[in-house]
């Protein structure tokens, strides 16, 4: 594609940081506290989020591991996610030994988890809910923590797309007990692969430190692994890479913001529904997503045809997907409407730094060529 959905922003300087770690050829710690550019790259990461503390991983997906073992999520236990969400959500929990139950999302076009939906699907075995705020969007952070509280229910924040997104000046994945970011290429920042989670909880964090860390406890305590873990751990190099990327952030998000704005403007009066984020909310415009209707595959096609990388972002719910319907013993359970009408229709557009005005002009042309107007 020449203009695709997203695409990462490298530059000399995180060439030099990673360059620089090859050269002293320590890449990677085992230690409790992580090596250095891990331990600096965390600290930029919570001052950034606005919590005390940030646990650097190889992922997002490992980052969502890391919160749930350190919760003690496990084997009897329900987690609540949304079905209206990248895999790696349901595989997080499936991958702990517990049991996804699958949550509706608002037909709001937040596309985020349906507080009451989630009130009525809560179970005794229920341990935690896990929100994603998807495309960037701000889950209903206080409906879906007063629903958590009332059922003793933790709440993980899946904020994998949501870096830089606020609600009220707080970022997403900083209102529930753990916060959980990716670094994935495609992401607003990357450190070619990598993730992390934050809180404000100093077990947490330990229990985060050792879960990525194959349960090992810090340096001098026990004689071996304390609890489970794996090898969740972050590379220096990527660490290295992240901190120059974080610092660049602002930077992005202003971008990103500036071409969702005039896409907004471009495409009004044309028979698409438009993202509206609440007042108060900032979103970080990780993907612009519209819905189309019953026109959604045509203008896919059409886009793509043309160079832009519109892309469909999630055409199989995750509770149809194959291993899920076997996962749950295949059990039916209750319809998830708002799902699936997301499903068929939504479409998301790029709007990355590297999409110009002039980009911003054609793909609009061809979306009227095909929607037409409202």
């Amino acid at each position: 594609m020449r203009v695709p959905s997203n695409a990462p922003a490298i530059g000399r300087a995180e060439v030099a940081a990673a360059a620089a770690v090859f050269r002293t050829g320590a890449l990677t710690s085992a230690s409790h506290e992580g090596g250095g550019h891990v331990r600096r790259f965390e600290s930029l990461s919570a001052s950034y989020t606005g919590l005390r503390f940030s646990v650097a991983v190889n992922s997002g997906t490992a980052a969502l591991q890391a919160a749930l073992l350190a919760l003690g999520v496990g084997r009897g236990d329900d987690v609540l996610i949304p079905s209206f969400t990248f895999v790696a959500t349901a595989n997080a929990v499936l991958s702990v030994g517990a049991r996804p139950v699958f949550v509706d999302i608002l037909p709001d076009g937040s596309y985020t988890m349906d507080p009451a939906d989630l009130e009525a699907r809560m179970t005794p075995r229920a341990k935690a809910v896990v929100p994603v705020h998807l495309y960037g969007n701000v889950a209903r952070m206080g409906e879906i923590l007063a629903v958590a509280k009332r059922r003793g229910a933790r709440v993980v924040e899946d904020a994998a797309q949501a870096l830089g997104s606020t609600l009220g000046g707080r970022h997403a994945g900083a209102f529930g007990d753990i916060g959980c970011y990716s670094l994935y290429p495609a992401k607003v920042m990357t450190a070619g692969e990598g993730g992390f989670a934050v809180t404000d909880r100093p077990r947490l964090r330990d229990r985060m430190r050792m879960a990525r860390n194959h349960g090992m406890p810090p340096s001098g305590r026990g004689r071996g692994a304390l609890t489970l873990g794996l090898n969740l751990r972050m590379p220096e190099a990527a660490a290295a890479v992240a901190s120059v990327q974080i610092a660049k952030l602002p930077r992005f998000l202003s971008m990103r913001r500036r071409n969702a704005e005039r896409l907004t403007r471009l495409l009004g009066g044309l028979n698409v529904v438009l993202p509206s984020p609440r007042a108060g909310e900032r979103v970080n415009w990780y993907l612009y997503t519209v819905s189309a209707g019953r026109r959604r595959n045509a203008l896919a096609r059409k886009l793509n045809a043309a160079g832009f990388g519109a892309a469909v972002y999630y055409p199989v719910p995750v509770h149809k997907m194959p291993l899920y319907r076997e996962a749950l013993g295949r059990r039916p359970g209750r319809p998830l409407p708002a799902t699936m009408h997301a499903a068929r229709t939504v479409l998301s557009l790029p709007v990355h730094p590297g999409v110009s005005a002039a980009d911003l002009k054609r793909m609009v042309r061809v979306t009227r060529s095909v929607v037409g107007p409202s």
